[in-house]
This record gives C-alpha cells, structure tokens and sequence, in this order.
C-alpha cells in the first residue's frame, strides 16, 4: 500500500472515495472529578460503604424529581 490509500496494483482500498476522519474525545478527567467528589462526600458525612453504594444509585433518581419540580 503506498501513501495514496491504493494497492500496489493501483486500486483502491475503500473503493475511491476519501477517508473519513473519526474524532474520539475522551471525558475522563470529569468523571475523575465526579467519582472522587463523591468519595469526599462519603467520608465526610461518615456514610458506610453499602449506604453510599445505595445512595449512588438513587441519588440521580431524587436530583431528577427535584430538577423537574423546579422547572415546572
């Protein structure tokens, strides 16, 4: 294959038309953030283990509930 994005024989290896570009952005320094926010927040208010577990998957249900009432 040379720089063309042909074979050697002269044809090409996506049938003629241009590569597309694929732009991969990566969000995990606010995930970081996030997850250690919530670890402070845990230790801070002494919560055992299995509370924060329990809490981490019902807190966004309460922030949503909360959200919608103010927008109404």
């Amino acid at each position: 294959m040379n720089n063309k994005g042909e074979n050697e024989s002269g044809d090409s290896t996506n049938g003629g038309k241009g590569m597309e570009k694929i732009r991969v952005e990566q969000h995990s320094t606010v995930g970081l953030l996030w997850f250690g926010a919530w670890l402070f927040t845990i230790g801070f208010l002494h919560v055992s283990f299995w509370k924060g577990v329990l809490a981490i998957l019902i807190w966004p249900y309460y922030l949503g509930a909360h959200f919608t009432l103010l927008s109404r």
